[in-house]
């Protein structure tokens, strides 16, 4: 399919096929190019301004599914007078136009960027304007109880002051405790957006790749008895309850033996840094210690500030699949071969991500929004110690509302809806 946005497209759609298509109607034509010669026979939908999704005249050239016949539909619409659209121009010109909120723009690029069926649900919701609309509430709830503490700068007679400012303390109490529920499902739906990076690092012959066989439920890495045989990473994306867990398996860490190995083990090293759980992998047949003289010095008992130790192996160590603390560090035993105990891993993933297992309420949110509701919930607690001062209190509630409609996008740089929209394929 060919989109095309803009003004006055019915003089397009003429050239284009010989006629002016009926509104919202599937039309079959004849897409002609400059000679009159026929390109194809499709599909034309034709949606005037303002009733489309970019607020303008929408053209949809639905085509046979060949490349070539695509190019060269689009190159006859570049004749006539369009232009290749930019990453994510449809998408900004709805939300220019009103008919998107910024929320809602993003939820377009979640829904697409989906990867698990949570995700996407929770995008679906996005963009039917649920999150727009808690956020439009908590806004609403802010500019009353703003113009209350305004009317006391303004008015400033001593009982009015006084009954506004009890009944604002409470009002900004319900405010805030409105906001912490909402930014609590926004943080689950962060999670559940970009999901938990968990890297298996260890020394060779631990199991890693089986795990990682195991976790994906397919052979995705090879295994042997020869040390050394994961050169490289191998990545695979799995869904625990929704949650997208991106595990990364490593070349086995211990002194390498050549280049190549060497090179492995180096991109082994990156991978931990970046990881947001490290699953320290160990044979349960050995002592943990005497597994740790094998692994380099940066992979060490208090480097991570997530870290899992995985004893593999239980089964041929004779010790049953369970899971213990000690010294705030988790212990779990299992066995990658049998599958033995790997709920009991799957449980400790969920119980870092801090998942509370409520995938239809949580909002699939982003970075900027978490940061904005963050900043909001302070700029009101700092409200709440100022009440008695009118002026501060005022401009601290005015604050929260400035990060509140940054959310939906009421008042945004336009530096930041650039870097937004960048993000979106070009289709969109």
């Amino acid at each position: 399919m060919v989109r095309v946005s803009g003004k006055s497209l019915q003089v397009m759609a003429q050239r284009l096929c010989g006629k002016i298509p009926p509104a919202r109607f599937a039309t079959l034509v004849t897409f002609r190019d400059s000679d009159s010669n026929p390109i194809d026979q499709g599909i034309l939908l034709y949606f005037p301004a303002p009733r489309s999704f970019t607020g303008e005249d929408v053209l949809e050239l639905q085509c046979h599914g060949s490349p070539v016949l695509l190019q060269i539909l689009l190159q006859r619409c570049l004749e006539l007078g369009a232009r290749l659209a930019e990453p994510g121009e449809f998408t900004r010109r709805a939300y220019l136009n009103d008919k998107l909120d910024l929320t809602q723009a993003e939820a377009l690029a979640d829904l697409i960027n989906a990867s698990t069926a949570q995700a996407a649900r929770s995008a679906v919701r996005s963009l039917s304007g649920d999150f727009s609309r808690a956020v439009r509430e908590l806004v609403d709830s802010l500019i009353g109880i703003r113009l209350a503490i305004e009317a006391t700068i303004d008015f400033p007679d001593d009982e009015v002051e006084t009954v506004a400012v009890g009944r604002q303390s409470d009002r900004l109490n319900r405010l805030r405790h409105d906001l912490s529920a909402i930014l609590s499902r926004a943080t689950q739906g962060s999670l559940l957006r970009d999901g938990l990076r968990v890297v298996l690092a260890g020394p060779p012959n631990v199991g890693k790749s089986s795990l990682l066989n195991r976790l994906a439920g397919e052979e995705r890495a090879i295994v042997t008895d020869i040390p050394g045989t994961t050169r490289d990473m191998l990545r695979e994306t799995i869904q625990v309850e929704g949650i997208p867990l991106h595990i990364i398996d490593t070349a086995g860490l211990r002194e390498p033996v050549d280049l190549v190995e060497k090179l492995g083990i180096e991109r082994s090293l990156r991978e931990i840094e970046q990881a947001d759980v490290v699953v320290r992998m160990a044979d349960a047949r050995t002592q943990l210690e005497q597994q740790d003289h094998a692994i380099p010095a940066p992979l060490t008992m208090d480097f991570f500030g997530q870290q899992i130790v995985v004893h593999n192996k239980c089964d041929l160590a004779g010790i049953p699949a369970h899971r213990y603390s000690e010294d705030s560090l988790v212990h779990v035993f299992i066995s990658a071969l049998t599958g033995e105990g790997i709920d009991l891993l799957h449980d400790e993933f969920l119980r870092i991500a801090g998942w509370q297992g409520h995938g239809e309420e949580v909002i699939l949110a982003r970075g900027r929004h978490l940061q904005a509701l963050r900043a909001a919930a302070n700029h009101i607690d700092h409200a709440l110690v100022e009440l008695q001062r009118s002026e501060l209190c005022a401009e601290e509630l005015r604050l929260a509302q400035e990060e509140l409609n940054s959310i939906t996008g009421e008042f945004t740089p336009d530096d930041l809806l650039g870097e937004i929209f960048s993000s979106f394929c070009i289709g969109k």
